[in-house]
């Protein structure tokens, strides 16, 4: 099990969220990456190092650092929006 810590801004736009069914598939994808951090798909190019988790039709990204076994929730974003 890993460390599980939030941007600030994944925690203000996470606040934001009125739909309480989006905010559990949120929740519950997190602690799925807590217990395999790497489920989520590795993103290439620019975005190299972070991983993507999909909780449809959002993106939830993350960075992994094995060393540490910290994960760090960076953001949740629009499919379309990437």
């Amino acid at each position: 099990m890993v460390e599980i810590r939030f941007d600030k801004k994944f925690a203000i736009l996470f606040s934001k969220i009125k739909d309480n069914s989006l905010k559990e598939k949120v929740v519950k994808q997190i602690k799925k990456i807590s217990d395999n951090p790497e489920i989520g798909k590795p993103m290439r190019n620019i975005r190299k190092g972070t991983r993507e988790a999909y909780i449809s039709p959002f993106r939830l990204s993350y960075i992994y650092d094995y060393t540490t076994k910290i994960v760090c929730v960076m953001d949740l974003y629009h499919k379309d929006e990437q």
